[in-house]
């Protein structure tokens, strides 16, 4: 016969059974946050043959399906060696990068040990939560080894510029603040992912502002990695210009009803060359109604960059427009494609990658892009050379689609007469204009005349002897410490390891 509990032994058993059940889900999240160890060792821009000191980084991140772990790209960038600890756990394993996004600031690592997944449990995926909802922060915030749990509310969903690659994306913003090292940790709601912390705001002004990439980026990178090949977000590749003068909307004939984005440039090979044209307005993106200040209410009373219909897609997919030509409505579908590393005559920075550049005659050639220009450290937009900086308003086409600089000199007897040029673009080689960096050294190796002659936009000319700068190359080289005259791959008629010649 079953022995009755007295009232007050059943009132503790129905409180304590929920509470201690809620503290046993509570520690089995937690053995899910994971804290990641990075060796950085980014390459060094102003001597592209080189790299910079290595650095420790730490970061957080969650387990996944599929044995994987979530966490921010600028985590583990640059990485030379990942290593990734479980909460209350001593011991390291050795981790590596299985899939990266940049343009989104996620990363996925797999583990080479799978003892180490034993006793987490992968955390699912969910919906993001409604405005003034509260969410939790897991991480491992200024390196410390215990974990920190944070609570803040959701207070805006809209795009933000993403700090690691400059993208252009949703982004949810938190009263919390994420520190150096709660980068990659889960934002979590009713015990799943509906964000991955990435950044503060480090605006004047602002306290407690935190950034967090949204379920609906997350996905489109999962679903993305499931080839294992990035393609990342898809390009419209048109520009486009709000509609609020009431004067532009009758000049573009749209009656008072109508709203819309003004097309100011469409890019010759981009998905919307083959439909719009510069004049047409923008009415309509996958069925979302484009404002005159170029948003759509992606939810209700929410309103975002109309990029956000874009975003919703991947590559190959076909998005419908409608928009207005004329005062006539039309619909199309463009089959959108991969966005290219950049429409700007300056390449976006770049990560796990080597610099391109090559030697002639002591001078040291390199592509204009961001990571050069951010060699100059953080008051780069103030201390970078004028004309780096005005040519990131510049667009590229296909006479001319990234700009070539002579960096430095490095002084021989063949440059003579140069020693103190630096920082110099170079518009043509022999009179032939330069389109990139890959013809520019083609039009330098193939050169057969007695001299090569390096012009600017301005006329100014750099002459170079070609027969002493090919007979004083291994000797600049070894004097200056250089293992190659020009970067891996650079040329491929070239079998590797000439470079040293």
């Amino acid at each position: 016969m079953m022995k009755r509990l007295a009232p007050l032994a059943l009132l503790l058993l129905i409180f304590t059974q929920p509470a201690a059940a809620d503290s046993r889900e509570r520690e089995q999240l937690k053995r899910s946050i994971i804290k990641i160890y990075t060796t950085a060792a980014a390459p060094d821009y102003f001597n592209p043959w080189a790299l910079l000191n290595a650095q420790q980084l730490s970061g957080s991140g969650a387990v996944i399906d599929g044995e994987r772990i979530l966490t921010n790209a600028h985590v583990v960038a640059n990485g030379s060696f990942i290593q990734v600890q479980r909460h209350g756990d001593a011991k390291k394993f050795r981790a590596r990068v299985q899939f990266v996004s940049h343009d989104a600031d996620l990363a996925l690592l797999t583990v080479e040990d799978d003892s180490f997944f034993k006793g987490t449990r992968p955390l699912a995926m969910g919906e993001l939560p409604d405005l003034q909802e509260e969410v939790t922060v897991y991480g491992y915030p200024i390196g410390g080894k215990s974990l920190s749990i944070t609570r803040g509310v959701l207070s805006r969903v809209e795009h933000q510029y993403y700090a690691h690659a400059e993208s252009y994306l949703m982004a949810g913003q938190i009263d919390a603040a994420i520190n150096p090292g709660n980068s990659g940790g889960p934002v979590i709601s009713n015990g799943r992912i509906v964000g991955v912390a990435m950044q503060t705001n480090q605006s004047q002004g602002a306290e407690n502002l935190g950034y967090f990439v949204p379920p609906s980026v997350i996905e489109h990178v999962l679903e993305d990695a499931g080839d294992g090949v990035h393609q990342g977000f898809p390009e419209l590749g048109a520009i486009t210009q709000s509609m609020e003068s009431p004067a532009m909307k009758q000049a573009a004939d749209l009656d008072d009803s109508q709203e819309g984005a003004l097309i100011v440039k469409v890019f010759e090979d981009s998905p919307a060359a083959q439909v719009l044209r510069p004049g047409d307005v923008l009415l309509e993106v996958d069925g979302y109604a484009v404002a005159s200040d170029r948003t759509v209410e992606w939810s209700e009373n929410q309103r975002t960059n109309y990029h956000y219909a874009v975003d919703q897609y991947h590559v190959g997919d076909q998005l419908p427009v409608r928009f207005s030509r004329n005062g006539e409505v039309r619909s199309a579908q463009i089959e959108l494609a991969a966005a290219p590393p950049s429409r700007s005559l300056v390449l976006s920075e770049q990560y796990d990658q080597r610099p391109r550049y090559y030697i002639y005659g002591g001078v040291v050639f390199v592509p204009l892009n961001m990571n050069l220009i951010k060699r100059w450290g953080n008051n780069w937009h103030s201390k970078a050379p004028i004309d780096y900086l005005y040519a990131r308003n510049q667009w590229g086409d296909a006479r001319r689609r990234e700009l070539v600089v002579a960096l430095k000199v490095l002084p021989a007897a063949v440059n003579l007469g140069y020693h103190d040029w630096k920082n110099w673009i170079i518009d043509s080689v022999n009179g032939s204009p330069v389109a990139d960096f890959e013809e520019f050294a083609q039009l330098m190796e193939s050169n057969e005349q007695s001299f090569v002659e390096l012009r600017d936009q301005a006329g100014y000319r750099m002459v170079l002897d070609a027969a002493d700068a090919r007979e004083q190359q291994p000797f600049i080289l070894q004097t200056y410490h250089i293992p190659n005259r020009h970067s891996q791959g650079l040329f491929s008629t070239l079998a590797q390891g000439e470079g040293g010649e």
